[in-house]
């Protein structure tokens, strides 16, 4: 009996330290997801959108656009944004919350975006305010992509 006391207890100690380590976990995912989304955010900056949202999609990323358009997959991504139209287009974003799957290998993010372009005729900054989504998947290399934005 004094065993399985001892037993009932060290099982209850053990199960009781559980979530501590899970939310430590995803605390430091968050952190990890915070810091790719101002990685990514400063590559768009130097780089522009092409490479930045090239460089950061998943394979298989998929990004939806104006009129609900989806284009699918990393080189597409790249392609799209490698419209002359975008060229003069400037974007930054800053997430409000992220949250983490309970195995720790996706996260998704959301928050506020603000995209400014030169109107061609008047020469004016217009800008143009959103809600952003992203979904992130852990790489194998332990880095994060967005699979869905």
């Amino acid at each position: 009996m004094k065993n399985f006391i001892k037993l009932s207890i060290l099982f209850l100690i053990l199960t009781g330290c559980t979530p501590k380590s899970e939310t430590k976990n995803a605390a430091y995912v968050k952190l990890q997801i915070v810091k790719t989304e101002k990685d990514f955010e400063k590559l768009v900056s130097e780089k522009g959108l092409a490479e930045g949202f090239y460089q950061f999609a998943d394979s298989n990323a998929v990004i939806k656009r104006e009129h609900d358009t989806l284009i699918i997959g990393k080189e597409n991504i790249k392609n799209y944004y490698s419209n002359p139209e975008y060229r003069n287009k400037t974007v930054t974003w800053s997430p409000d919350d992220v949250r983490v799957s309970d195995a720790g290998d996706m996260a998704s993010s959301y928050g506020k975006y603000v995209w400014t372009s030169k109107d061609t005729i008047s020469g004016k900054d217009q800008v143009l305010r959103g809600v952003f989504h992203t979904v992130w998947k852990k790489q194998k290399d332990g880095s994060w992509k967005y699979i869905w934005d």
